[in-house]
């Protein structure tokens, strides 16, 4: 394809983790219902929820119901988020096979965030990692405020380089670049991924975007340009960091569908479906998220004739 695009793309859903943490309660059983609706649009993947202390996030406190009401759907990937060893344990004891990682890219992020800094951070995920080895459970690390931090500003890309060479040292070969905050932009991407395609040419990187200033898609494109091809998003356009202000929601999985099928790349997600079940998301959390589709439609409604009211000015 021209410019070097891929033909298909992963696409992560994370509503039902990172959605629903910013949320108020949401019942377990509408959680199961709409992971089971969107599984129906063809996601095969699907970030299910955390193990995280109850008190961290109550909203994810069912993380273990969720989990067991999910079962079924033996087509669909999950992986859930694991904070420390007690969070592995419960997460593999319910049957989960895939675990995230979390490191934040700097100290003040990782004690608002863990309440521990990155190196005491690193020593909680050694017995983690090797619980996961001794289960045969698959591990992936991300790193938050990849690209800029609301405490500290811009990241220091050695100490990032470092962080993900701790990473690689414990045996991790697939990181998630996250931009928490919402501070990334395309060049900024670009070059952060080449040179770490530089520095570590066997590990496989995957970006997770919010869309708190607009530059989500735009940050897709140049991870798409610059050989990415896993993308979390989150339905509805929900999510965000319950611990810095002004947080805001990742990229919306119907946006980010359309965008790249715009663009020819496949994602086996059909987005009628999609946009029925974001609409419902809406419904549930009582509010609308950020997601462009939801107000505007496909650019395919606008193929359709307008009459009367519906003309356009």
């Amino acid at each position: 394809m021209e410019r070097g695009y891929p033909e298909e793309v992963t696409i992560w859903e994370v509503l039902p983790r990172d959605g629903f943490q910013m949320e108020t309660w949401v019942e377990t059983e509408t959680k199961i219902k709409l992971i089971k609706s969107l599984a129906a649009c063809g996601i095969r993947h699907i970030e299910a929820t955390s193990f995280v202390h109850p008190r961290a996030i109550p909203q994810l406190k069912d993380a273990e119901a969720v989990v067991k009401g999910i079962q079924s759907l033996t087509d669909v990937s999950f992986r859930a988020l694991v904070p420390n060893l007690k969070g592995a344990e419960r997460a593999i004891g319910v049957g989960i096979k895939q675990i995230k990682l979390l490191l934040s890219a700097t100290d003040s992020h990782s004690l608002a965030n863990s309440n521990c800094t990155r190196e005491e951070a690193i020593e909680k995920l050694l017995p983690v990692i090797e619980l996961a080895n001794q289960k045969n459970v698959y591990v992936g690390g991300a790193l938050t405020v990849s690209f800029g931090c609301p405490y500290e500003g811009e990241v220091n890309e050695e100490e990032l380089m470092k962080l993900i060479q701790q990473y690689k040292d414990m045996g991790i070969r697939e990181i998630s670049l996250a931009d928490t905050a919402g501070m990334g932009n395309p060049k900024q991407v670009s070059l952060l991924l080449q040179k770490l395609k530089r520095a570590f040419p066997l590990l496989s990187f995957s970006l997770h975007l919010h869309n708190t200033r607009g530059m989500a898609f735009a940050n897709v494109v140049a991870g798409l340009e610059n050989g990415v091809t896993s993308f979390d998003s989150s339905t509805a356009g929900l999510g965000g960091c319950p611990y810095f202000p002004k947080a805001a929601g990742n990229i919306a999985t119907e946006d980010l569908v359309h965008s790249l099928h715009l663009m020819g790349i496949k994602t086996g997600i059909d987005v009628d479906q999609l946009i029925t079940v974001a609409k419902e998301v809406t419904d549930v959390v009582g509010h609308e998220g950020s997601s462009f589709l939801l107000k505007a439609g496909q650019n395919k409604d606008l193929a359709k004739k307008p009459t009367g009211q519906e003309k356009l000015g």
